[in-house]
């Protein structure tokens, strides 16, 4: 049964990704009404109509109901099989965000919510992601989020103290608040999107030829998630530094901060092309779903980090994943 739960979380890791991939689908490609007002039933059918957006809408929400089973299965599974306390916390959040974020997308067709409220959708799918990630670590290598000492470090020179943390509490707020921080400028990229604000600033890095451009309307909302996305590539490159100068003999915390800017550095630059294909339709929306496989890796690897710092205000112990 431990094997069978270990199958169904990446089985509901890899749904929860295609939800959220789908999910920008629809929302770049204007399909959320492709069913009418409708909801289990798109336009009255079962089986809806061959329109392009009436089977991007359906396929959207057949996966996510495929998904919620698995999740429904997964969640079950662990319970009965697995003991590590943690595994049950990371199924129980994704199961909570799962249910929440189908049900916000059910009552956004229904009756129809504001561009605000919609943002929140996005959002909600990648906390489910970056749960069920979590949860499939712990069945992994991967998965002992305990501080990890290079080798070298274990052989030479101590570099942690006896008795004391691995990691200095400002360190470790520092993520923390990278992750919330992250969360905010993910939450003002769906608000883009949700607003068909993505033609406010033609250019990058400037906005319309401008360094700062009109600060209303569309223009005034891109730019201000520009000005949110340079913020958060700034503060991972400190924290990177700070790793680099501090934990090098950290392995998990200082390859970890490094991803984490290595995706941001790309997230960026997806960003820059995003605005760069405006008026060409097929580019565009290959470019946005990059901008969205980003965003997953992004959090998921900010994510890996604050749970790595739940640890770190402990002394190093020998530990091993499993179980």
């Amino acid at each position: 049964m431990y094997t069978l739960a270990r199958r169904f979380s990446l089985a509901t890791m890899i749904g929860m990704f295609l939800i959220i991939m789908m999910g920008a689908l629809v929302t770049k490609t204007d399909s959320g009404l492709g069913c009418g007002y409708e909801w289990p039933l798109c336009n009255g059918k079962f089986v809806p109509a061959y329109t392009i957006s009436s089977m991007i809408e359906y396929s959207h929400r057949a996966v996510t109901g495929l998904v919620g089973f698995l999740m429904l299965a997964t969640f079950i599974l662990v319970f009965k099989s697995v003991e590590r306390k943690d595994a049950k916390y990371f199924v129980g959040g994704a199961a909570l965000f799962t249910v929440i974020q189908a049900a916000m997308g059910a009552f956004a067709v229904v009756w129809p919510q504001s561009s605000a409220v919609l943002a929140l959708h996005f959002g909600l799918s990648l906390l489910a992601f970056a749960m069920t990630l979590l949860l499939w670590l712990t069945f992994t290598k991967w998965g002992d989020y305990t501080v990890s000492v290079a080798r070298e470090a274990r052989h030479g020179e101590s570099m942690v103290q006896p008795g004391s943390a691995p990691v200095a509490p400002g360190f470790r707020k520092f993520v923390w608040f990278i992750a919330v921080y992250c969360y905010i400028v993910v939450y003002v990229g769906a608000f883009v999107r949700h607003t068909e604000s993505s033609g406010g600033c033609t250019g990058w890095p400037l906005c319309n030829g401008e360094v700062v451009p009109t600060l209303s309307g569309a223009s005034g909302i891109v730019f201000f998630h520009r000005l949110a996305a340079a913020g958060i590539l700034i503060c991972g490159i400190i924290l990177f530094i700070m790793a680099r100068k501090n934990y090098r003999h950290l392995t998990n915390v200082y390859n970890g901060t490094k991803w984490v800017l290595v995706l941001l550095v790309a997230q960026v630059f997806s960003g820059a092309l995003v605005t760069w294909s405006l008026g060409h339709e097929t580019l565009f929306l290959f470019t946005a779903m990059i901008h969205a496989v980003l965003i997953c890796a992004l959090f998921g690897f900010i994510s890996y980090l604050c749970v790595v710092m739940l640890s770190a205000r402990k002394p190093i112990e020998k530990s091993t994943a499993g179980k």
